[in-house]
């Protein structure tokens, strides 16, 4: 096989998109109650090694030691609160969809994230008063309607090494793969164990499903912007670490896109 050629697997990835007679239905059923809303995956603290994924009820959550699926969609997000986060529906002081750019509940002022000092290390003890994470919405076999897995700081890395050299350097975007992501449990300098995320490329989707994937990752992106900035689910994902654990995807010159 030639170095940047792409492994294939025998089985076909079962992709199911909101496209023909399903979008109908959900537009018919759904009219004056909004759209099917996205579902969370959520990663456990304290090292473990199972994904929390949805259930038939939202009592009966599914463990699972693997999510497989295609990334139609992924970007960052912060969001910091004046006042320590104590769950539920309390909406942060200043937040950013895109990392970039935060902008103040209260006032609408808009802060360079690079440059404020609630996102700089030491702002809350060694770790930063802003919660940075990574937002993926992941496709999975035979379900239409993807699940969202916020990413903690230490997964970051990880991530970025997977995109650019398993992916992009194959000629492929998120959308045209199959990937397969793990949990890996790792310890901070200060001893607290936590669980960060490792991903696996899988295999590519075929021509048909690759111009159908782009399609709803498109439709995903547009919606993206809709959907609240953090929840419990993303303000939860992983341990708080400071700047010894948290992966730096910063100036990486083995990677295409610096």
């Amino acid at each position: 096989m030639a170095k940047n050629e792409v492994a294939t697997t025998d089985k076909k990835f079962e992709l199911v998109t909101l496209t023909g007679e399903l979008a109908e239905a959900i537009a018919e059923e759904m009219d004056g109650l909004g759209s099917i809303p996205f579902e969370r995956a959520k990663i456990p603290s304290g090292g473990g090694l199972a994904f929390e994924l949805p259930g038939e009820t939202e009592d009966e959550p599914v463990m699972s030691t693997e999510l497989t699926g295609v990334i139609l969609h992924h970007h960052p997000v912060n969001a910091y609160w004046a006042e320590q986060y104590s769950g539920g529906n309390e909406q942060p002081d200043c937040s950013s969809y895109d990392g970039k750019q935060g902008v103040e509940r209260e006032t609408g002022e808009i802060h360079d994230c690079s440059k404020c000092p609630h996102n700089q290390f030491g702002s809350a003890g060694a770790g930063k008063a802003c919660k940075n994470i990574h937002r993926c919405y992941i496709l999975q076999e035979g379900n239409p309607v993807p699940i969202i897995l916020a990413l903690p700081p230490t997964s970051l890395k990880y991530i970025r090494d997977y995109i650019g050299k398993r992916i992009l350097l194959k000629g492929l975007r998120c959308y045209e793969a199959v990937t397969k992501i793990t949990l890996k449990k790792e310890k901070s300098a200060d001893g607290i164990t936590y669980s960060r995320a490792a991903f696996t490329f899988v295999s590519k989707l075929t021509d048909k499903q690759k111009a159908e994937a782009k399609a709803m990752a498109e439709n995903v992106k547009a919606m993206a912007g809709n959907i609240p900035e953090v929840d419990e689910a993303d303000y939860n994902a992983g341990a708080a670490v400071d700047a010894s654990e948290f992966q730096n995807v910063d100036g990486d010159a083995n990677l295409p896109f610096n």
